[in-house]
């Protein structure tokens, strides 16, 4: 594994509880109760997470009047976006891009829970 790798850690844990409630859950389930089910097992794992905050979008350092709620920040530092689709796009991975960008966040993880065997969680880095 690369040792360079950022937030390996903290990826690994969000991971983790992706895959749990995945097992508990499997698929079929709209977005909106995979969130409320990641909510509760993130904060199980002790892991650090904001649900839903609004931030601010800037162009060229001006802040817009439009903003962007991310699913979950986890650590202060990871976007995680979940979807509950057959398949994911790569309209899914630019909008994920986008967020990024316009937030300053280096890191996001887009987590696909509409995926059978087994969820999908892809790292999304700027």
């Amino acid at each position: 594994m690369d040792p360079d790798i950022w937030f390996r850690d903290e990826c690994y844990q969000i991971q983790g509880a992706v895959f749990e409630v995945y097992r508990e859950m499997g698929c079929g389930f709209l977005e909106a109760v995979y969130q409320e089910c990641m909510k509760a097992e993130l904060s199980k794992r002790g892991i650090p997470f904001l649900a839903q905050q609004e931030l601010k979008i800037f162009y060229k350092g001006l802040p817009l009047q439009q903003t962007y709620i991310p699913d979950f920040i986890c650590h202060d530092a990871i976007i995680l976006e979940l979807k509950a689709l057959a398949s994911i796009t790569t309209v899914h991975k630019a909008q994920v891009m986008n967020y990024l960008k316009a937030t300053g966040i280096r890191l996001g993880l887009l987590a696909n829970f509409e995926c059978y065997p087994k969820a999908t969680v892809e790292r999304i880095v700027l």
